[in-house]
């Protein structure tokens, strides 16, 4: 960001007044303050990146805390992209001579989490980058067919929940199989990139500056050796993840069945609510399986903690999760891996009241 008064506005109280329109859907008051700054000399990257990210993180934050709800945090997610697409025109990308190569940039299948690859997209723009921005929920399929098209220099993929794994290790083996370089980015990778690695990607970046700073740097082409995915995860060979994965939805039938003879209040809940807890068992049963797919029994571990700190701020004790975690065992009982998981995620719950709640679901 510049040095100059307006950049100091920027770090301090832009952010600040574009929450307020954004968390208030004044959409038209959000672009002004954006613009303003912009007009005023403050850095379109920082802009991007620093405010109008940090901002959406901030969402997230309030989310999560319980003080916002979805619909407030999709109403304003939806304000911050709009708000990236008009600085985008307002402030075009620096004309540069000569255009470094093309790019792809896209979410892996079933990604929609679609604004850090829209902020990755812009960045890379900015910096001289020809960018294909392919958008959330790419498949597989459609990314491939767009790479035989375009040939690009390298393909950047974008993945926030580490539900998005397999997927992302597929579009990262299919790639690479056509001699085109990958890079991942987002949280579904973890914090340092373990799972980056673990799948074969030629590089992990932490976020938009430093895979801009690694595509400068230049990617390696791979060779275009066909392989398969258990090659990289031997482990997948006990198929405890291709098992689980598979029986999710009798899975969660019958865990849902032992619920309601344990729990006899269960028997009271409404149609919404035994459906809503019913979603609730299965993002349990596909963290599990996708822990078990990278073989890291914090991956559920993680999951299950952030869980148990979102119920208690919706004032819903995390015992309910310990119930769900232990009918799971018993369904499981065959299954030494995910066995291991559920009694390590069960060690990180809180200790409450034997008493379940009779709030409407696991995560009300």
């Amino acid at each position: 960001m510049t040095v100059t008064g307006a950049a100091v506005e920027t770090r301090a109280e832009l952010p600040e007044r574009l929450w307020t329109a954004v968390i208030g859907k004044d959409e038209s008051a959000a672009v002004r303050e954006v613009f303003a700054a912009a007009d005023a000399g403050a850095n379109r990257e920082a802009l991007l990146l620093d405010v109008l990210g940090g901002v959406q993180r901030r969402v997230g934050t309030e989310w999560a805390a319980g003080r916002i709800s979805v619909a407030e945090e999709h109403a304003a997610t939806a304000i911050i992209d709009r708000v990236v697409a008009a600085l985008a025109h307002r402030v075009p990308a620096p004309a540069r001579a000569p255009a470094r190569p093309r790019i792809t940039v896209a979410c892996v299948d079933g990604e929609w989490h679609v604004l850090p690859a829209r902020l990755l997209t812009e960045v890379l723009t900015g910096r001289g980058w020809q960018v294909d921005f392919l958008g959330a929920h790419t498949t597989t399929p459609h990314l491939i067919a767009h790479l035989h098209a375009t040939n690009p220099a390298a393909t950047l993929l974008s993945a926030s929940l580490p539900l998005h794994l397999p997927s992302a290790h597929t579009a990262v083996t299919a790639v690479q199989s056509l001699g085109i370089p990958v890079m991942v980015g987002g949280p579904a990778f973890g914090a340092d990139g373990r799972y980056a690695r673990q799948i074969g990607a030629d590089a992990w970046a932490p976020d938009a500056r430093a895979a801009a700073g690694l595509l400068a740097e230049g990617l390696v082409r791979p060779e275009p050796v066909p392989r398969q995915q258990v090659d990289d995860l031997p482990h997948l060979a006990d198929q405890e993840y291709t098992l689980i994965k598979g029986n999710r939805p009798a899975l969660v039938r019958q865990s849902l069945a032992a619920l309601d003879e344990r729990w006899p209040g269960m028997r009271a809940y409404t149609e919404a609510q035994r459906e809503r807890t019913a979603e609730d068992l299965a993002h349990i049963v596909d963290f599990l399986a996708t822990a078990l797919y990278v073989d890291d029994s914090a991956l559920f571990t993680d999951f299950v903690a952030w869980s148990a700190e979102i119920l208690q701020a919706r004032g819903v004790p995390a015992h309910s999760l310990g119930m769900g975690l232990d009918i799971l065992a018993g369904e499981l009982r065959d299954f030494p891996r995910a066995l291991g998981f559920l009694e390590a995620a069960a060690e990180v719950l809180p200790v409450t009241p034997a008493r379940p709640s009779p709030g409407p679901g696991m995560t009300a």
